[in-house]
């Protein structure tokens, strides 16, 4: 195959580097599915990600099929298809009955749907390069979106000057895929490859920069639990003498027998407090991989 020959051996280095770095970015949410088992709850977490990176995953080895002499991109997606199998089958078993519903709808929509929908209308009305050319636009536009997504999370990371949701990790292995993918479209003259891989770049060079200046930020996680602390430690807890509680019972009043006694200006300062303390939701590892 064209693939393997002498006079390719860079796009063969940057095809197999893609895979292994691609591997380990596909692989980044399985702390969190071990928690889900072990916890037998999704606790909060979304399946959104998962399903659209198995969508994507199965476009571009559609159109690496249609394409031919990309082997490397066929085995990249076929190893993220399984994998996003296993964390979905996952997610369902453990999922609570909306959110198991939610997961099938969004699957019967972009892969018994959509991705149907594009395989029909691709592979017998269109032939030739025609067919690769509006495959690969469509995998192009799909990967935009799906490198638009992790936006949120910058988002998130600016307002609340945390990057508990954006590791280091990810992000940098994010933008290593991307210009591994970026080098092999580039060395196979693919546009449809390389072209997205650009803005996975610079969204991982952005996440990374964050990174640096967020590092040292405390979360607000942090802040509310010593916001708390503080609060409670500060106010006088009166338990009832047991004298007071025996009189109590004979005047025929039920009374635990310890009452936490609050100043209710210090109640009022506490709900003023903790309502100025912006908590984040459980939020998804984002999973992102353009061309693989």
């Amino acid at each position: 195959m064209a693939l393997f020959d002498l006079h390719h051996p860079w796009l063969f280095v940057f095809g197999v580097l893609g895979n292994v770095i691609s591997i380990l970015v596909f692989l980044a949410p399985v702390p969190a599915f071990r928690r889900i088992c072990r916890e037998k709850s999704t606790m909060g977490y979304q399946s959104v990600p998962y399903v659209v990176a198995l969508f994507s995953s199965m476009l571009w080895m559609y159109y690496a099929f249609i394409k031919k002499n990309a082997i490397l991109l066929v085995s990249i997606n076929s190893f993220g298809c399984i994998v996003e199998t296993i964390y979905i089958t996952i997610f369902i078993l453990y999922a609570s009955k909306e959110a198991r519903r939610q997961t099938v709808r969004l699957l019967v929509l972009l892969i018994g749907g959509l991705y149907t929908l594009i395989f029909l209308i691709t592979l017998f009305p269109l032939n030739g390069v025609l067919r690769v050319q509006v495959v690969g636009w469509i995998c192009v536009t799909v990967a935009a979106g799906v490198f638009a997504a992790p936006l949120s999370i910058v988002f998130q990371v600016v307002r609340t000057k945390s990057v508990e949701f954006m590791p280091f990790t990810l992000s940098f292995f994010l933008t290593l895929s991307a210009i591994m993918w970026f080098g092999y479209g580039l060395l196979l003259k693919d546009l449809c490859i390389a072209l997205p891989n650009v803005l996975g770049f610079f969204l991982g060079m952005i996440q990374m920069l964050l990174y640096g200046i967020y590092r040292n930020a405390k979360a607000a996680v942090d802040l509310e639990k010593k916001m708390c602390e503080h609060v409670i430690n500060s106010e006088q807890i009166h338990p009832l003498d047991s004298e007071d509680v025996n009189s109590n019972d004979e005047q025929g009043i039920n009374s635990p027998a310890v009452v936490p006694v609050l100043v209710a200006n210090n109640e009022e300062r506490l709900g003023d407090q903790l309502a100025q303390v912006n908590l984040q939701p459980l939020q998804t590892p984002v999973l992102v991989v353009c061309a693989a």
